[in-house]
C-alpha cells in the first residue's frame, strides 16, 4: 500500500498556487489568489485547465475543460478559447493596433498573461493556424460599427464559444499547410470537450458553461457557516429543461430516441460541448472528411473510426452555445470553485464549499447535538462521533484544490478520510481506474471581498 508520503506526492504533482497583485496596473483586482490541481484517471489525462489575466481589457479568465474521445479537443479549446473571449472584449482602438502590428510584421502587444503549470502542454505545430483564425475573428469585429468599446463579458463569452467551435469545424474541412496539421484538426473536431469558463472583474463574475463541468460560489453566512451558490447548470439528462430543449429541436417521431440511457442518442453524456462533429455534421460530410485523409494515415492511431450514432436522422443533435450567468460580487462571496464532473460525481456543492471554507478559515463548525441524536443507539453514536472527529481534523494540504481531490477520493463510510481507500483509488491499474473514478480538475479562486464593501 502507498505510504502517506507517496500519496501526497501523487496528489500534489500537478498543484498550482498563484497570488495575484492587488493592483493590476488598471485598478483593483477582484481576485486575491487561485489554487488549482488535477488528477488523471484516463491515460493520458483528458482534462485541461487555464487561467489568465486580460491585458487589454478588464478582469481575469479561468477555465476547466473535460475532454472525451481523447484529449485533442480539450487541448485545443484550452489553448484558444480565452484568446477569443479576450479579443471580443477589446476596444476597436486596441484591435486596430493588433491588426497594424500583424500587417507590418511587428511584435503584437500581448493579449493575455497566462498562468501555466510547468507540465502544461502547448500544441506548437498548430500555433500559426490558430493565430490566423483568431486574426480573422478580430478583423470581423473591426468591421462591426457598434463595437467601439468591445463586447460586454457576457456577450464576449457567448460569441467566443460559438466562434471557436465553428473554427474547429471549419479547420477539419479545409486544406491545411501539412498532414500533421490536418490530422490534428480532424482529431480535434471528432473528439469533444465540455467547457466552464469564468470571467472575474470588479463588475462581478460571469460564467459561461457548456456541458457538465460546474462553477459554484462559496458564501460565508452571518453565523459563520458556509453555503453554496451554483453559478452554472449541468447540461446532462438530470437537467429536465435541457432534455426538453433538445427534444424540441427534432421531429416528434424522435422523442423516444434523441435521449436514451441518460445519453444523447444513447452515446454522449454531456448535452452541449465543443467538437464532437459526429453529433453535428451530416453523415455525408463525416464520411467524406475521413475518406479524404491520406491513405497512409492509420485512423486508429488518431483515435478515429467509422462510427454513426444510432438513430442519426436529423443532425445537428449537439451544439456548444453556453449558458451565461452573471453574479454581482458581495462582501460574503469568498471563493469560486470551477471543476470538471470528476469532482462533482464524488462531492455535492455544499460539501465542496464547506471543505474549502473550513480549509480557508481553519474553523470547523459543529452543530449542537440535536434531541433526536440524543436518543441514538451506541452504533449510531459511534458513527456520529467519527463524522465529528473527521471535521475537526486539520487539513493535510495547503492547496485547497488538492484538499478537495483528497476528500473526493478518500472519504470513507462515515465521512472520515481513509488512507487505505485513497491508496486503493490512486493505485488502480490503468484499465480499471476509469471504471472507479474520472479525471478530476479543480480550480479554487479566492475573491477580494473588500471590493464589494459599500
Amino acid at each position: 500500500m502507498l505510504s502517506g508520503v507517496q500519496i501526497n506526492a501523487f496528489l500534489r504533482s500537478n498543484e498550482q498556487s498563484v497570488s495575484v497583485p492587488e493592483f493590476d496596473g488598471r485598478g483593483l483586482c477582484a481576485v486575491r489568489k487561485f489554487e488549482s490541481n488535477h488528477l488523471a484517471a484516463n491515460t493520458p489525462n483528458e482534462d485541461r485547465r487555464t487561467a489568465a489575466t486580460c491585458l487589454q481589457s478588464k478582469g481575469m479568465l479561468f477555465g476547466v475543460f473535460d475532454g472525451h474521445g481523447g484529449w485533442a479537443c480539450a487541448q485545443a479549446v484550452s489553448e484558444r478559447l480565452l484568446f477569443y473571449a479576450a479579443v471580443a472584449m477589446m476596444s476597436k482602438q486596441n484591435l486596430e493596433e493588433l491588426e497594424k502590428c500583424m500587417e507590418h510584421g511587428r511584435a503584437v502587444p500581448p493579449i493575455l498573461q497566462w498562468y501555466k503549470h510547468h507540465a502544461d502542454f502547448n500544441n506548437r505545430e498548430c500555433a500559426s493556424l490558430y493565430i490566423d483564425h483568431l486574426r480573422v475573428f478580430w478583423q470581423e469585429l473591426l468591421d462591426r460599427e457598434e463595437l467601439n468599446e468591445g463586447m460586454s463579458p457576457a456577450e464576449a463569452l457567448e460569441w467566443s464559444f460559438k466562434r471557436l467551435d465553428a473554427d474547429i469545424s471549419l479547420e477539419a474541412q479545409v486544406p491545411l499547410y501539412n498532414d500533421l496539421m490536418k490530422s490534428t484538426a480532424i482529431q480535434v473536431a471528432f473528439s469533444g470537450c465540455t467547457a466552464c469558463v469564468a470571467h472575474i472583474s470588479t463588475d462581478g463574475i460571469h460564467v459561461a458553461n457548456s456541458g457538465d463541468s460546474r462553477a459554484v460560489l462559496g458564501v460565508l453566512e452571518e453565523d459563520g457557516s458556509w453555503s453554496a451558490l451554483p453559478l452554472s447548470l449541468d447540461h446532462n439528462t438530470q437537467n429536465r429543461a435541457e432534455v426538453e430543449r433538445i427534444k424540441a429541436q427534432h421531429p416528434p417521431s424522435e422523442r423516444g430516441t434523441v435521449v436514451t440511457d441518460d445519453r444523447l442518442l444513447g452515446v454522449l453524456m454531456p448535452l452541449r460541448g465543443f467538437g464532437d462533429v459526429r453529433f453535428k455534421w451530416s453523415l455525408e460530410l463525416q464520411q467524406s472528411i475521413l475518406a479524404s485523409l491520406e491513405s497512409g494515415v492509420d485512423l486508429d492511431s488518431l483515435n478515429l473510426y467509422q462510427y454513426t450514432p444510432p438513430n442519426y436522422l436529423t443532425p445537428p443533435y449537439l451544439d456548444v452555445a453556453p449558458e451565461v450567468t452573471h453574479h454581482k460580487l458581495r462582501p460574503q462571496d469568498r471563493f469560486l470553485i470551477l471543476a470538471t464532473d470528476g469532482l462533482w460525481d464524488e462531492l455535492g456543492n455544499e460539501e465542496a464549499v464547506r471543505l474549502v471554507g473550513e480549509h480557508l478559515s481553519g474553523i470547523h463548525l459543529q452543530a449542537p447535538v440535536s434531541p433526536s441524536e440524543r436518543q441514538m443507539k451506541l452504533g449510531q453514536m459511534h458513527k456520529l462521533l467519527l463524522e465529528r472527529q473527521t471535521r475537526g481534523c486539520p487539513a493535510l494540504d495547503p492547496n485547497a484544490a488538492t484538499h478537495l481531490i483528497r476528500h473526493a477520493l478518500g472519504t470513507g463510510e462515515y465521512g472520515e478520510l481513509s488512507q487505505e481507500r485513497l491508496a486503493t483509488m490512486l493505485t488502480l491499474p490503468e484499465d480499471l481506474a476509469r471504471m472507479y473514478r474520472d479525471d478530476i480538475t479543480a480550480t479554487v479562486v479566492y475573491l477580494n471581498s473588500d471590493l464589494a464593501r459599500p
